[in-house]
């Protein structure tokens, strides 16, 4: 019997993706079916459901889950579940497809699944200011009631992607046919739950912490895996490998750092690399459930959460993703609770008095002495040819990162939060 975390939702893998003689008789099915275009988030949602990184999820949300998840934290049956996972189709597309029908799931022509449409409600905008209000605002400054719609519009992606959302959404089971681009361009990286957890069990591991990354590995990070693997079996060291908001550095240059930081600096036993295809929420506190809720399918049970995990802007609490974890409901059937479990650890920084890695916790000295450490930080400085500070990375990552900043022909400003330049410490 295995010793790791079962997965989320009590039915095992829920894996939607189909295989062999079954692929291809969908595949051929697909081609008589309608045709709707889909957005790039769902795509990714779509493969999570077909690896099984979504389990227990079999499809896109119908009303009753979409309102639940916003307002309570859990699906209608009861089982925990963080974010909505909804598809949108305009009021025209959906006119055209009859509850009961199967149609075609489409991205850059290629068909990533077939779907049975079971549901269709409107989105109203109100409806979807309800849910950017339920799941994107937090307790930072600038999710206060008086500024949040002046300021999220803008600077927030995570609400810009719900607010441009279609007329209608459609729910229903799925038939995942594709994972798309991900098996070629990140052979080795990109790794289902199940082959994941295979390789947790060759290793005997049974407690493991997963690093979610959607920046560089600075020294910071580093520290965080390190302070895990003091603790646990091992880290899984797992980046998003979809989409990011324009100036984030992308996957493949992430992927290659990590791998030198690996190579130089950590033992290769306790540590594994692997990327999953999700694209970007920045939900702050809800995503940093959301990365703990899909991390049990991958067989984790303790997430590192840090300094504004999956934030952006001032928009949450610098350590609300770790204390939302003391607010969510609790199942009394096990199997529908969320069982990965974070590991809250404080602001870590370099210390030049205390001559290596601490925490606000460990360290007694002054700002003046630290080196704040955060991706933004890193990346704004890039951009703009800036000197790195001595301790914020290795020497080695150093210079994959700037041989990419030296080759782009077009730069993108990188805003400075608070949460980042170390102004609230």
């Amino acid at each position: 019997m295995s010793k790791l975390v079962a997965p989320h939702g009590g039915k095992g893998l829920v894996c939607c993706l189909l295989e062999g003689a079954e692929l291809e008789a969908e595949v051929k099915k697909a081609e008589g079916l309608k045709k709707l275009d889909i957005s790039a988030r769902a795509k990714g949602d779509l493969i999570m459901m077909g690896i099984g990184g979504f389990s227990p999820l079999n499809g896109f949300m119908g009303k009753e889950d979409w309102k639940n998840v916003c307002e309570n934290f859990t699906l209608a049956d009861g089982t925990f579940w963080p974010v909505p996972v909804t598809l949108d189709a305009s009021k025209a597309e959906a006119d055209a497809i009859a509850v009961g029908e199967e149609i075609a799931l489409v991205r850059d022509g290629i068909v990533f699944a077939t779907m049975k449409v079971e549901e269709k409600f409107e989105m109203t905008e109100a409806d979807k200011k309800w849910e950017c209000e339920k799941v994107f605002k937090g307790e930072g400054e600038e999710s206060a009631d008086d500024v949040f719609w002046k300021i999220a519009l803008d600077d927030h992606p995570g609400v810009q992607m719900v607010m441009a959302q279609k007329e209608v959404n459609l729910a229903g089971p799925v038939k995942v046919l594709s994972e798309g681009e991900y098996p070629a361009e990140y052979e080795g990286v990109y790794l289902r739950p199940a082959e994941v957890r295979a390789m947790f069990e060759e290793r005997g591991w049974s407690e493991v912490a997963a690093l979610q990354l959607r920046n560089p590995m600075h020294r910071s990070h580093e520290f965080l895996a390190k302070i895990a693997i003091e603790v646990c079996d091992g880290v899984l060291i797992h980046s998003l490998i979809g989409n990011l908001k324009p100036g984030d550095i992308p996957a493949d240059v992430r992927v290659k750092a990590i791998d030198t930081l690996v190579e130089h600096y950590f033992v290769k036993a306790n540590v594994i690399q692997a990327g999953y295809p999700l694209d970007m929420r920045y939900a702050g506190p809800r995503e940093g459930l959301l990365h703990a809720t899909f991390r049990q399918n991958y067989g984790v049970n303790n997430m590192l959460i840090g300094r504004d995990h999956a934030g952006v802007g001032d928009f949450y609490g610098l350590f609300e993703a770790q204390e939302i974890f003391d607010r969510i409901p609790t199942p009394a059937d096990q199997g529908k609770a969320l069982l990965c479990k974070p590991m809250k650890i404080d602001w870590t920084f370099y210390c030049y008095k205390c001559d290596g890695m601490a925490s606000l916790r460990t360290c007694p000295h002054t700002k003046e002495d630290r080196v704040i450490l955060s991706g933004t930080k890193l990346r704004k400085a890039l951009s703009e040819g800036a000197e790195i500070p001595d301790h914020f990375g290795r020497d080695e990552v150093l210079v994959i990162l700037r041989e990419y900043y030296e080759g782009l022909t077009e730069k993108v400003e990188v805003k400075m939060q608070g949460a980042a330049s170390g102004e609230s410490m």
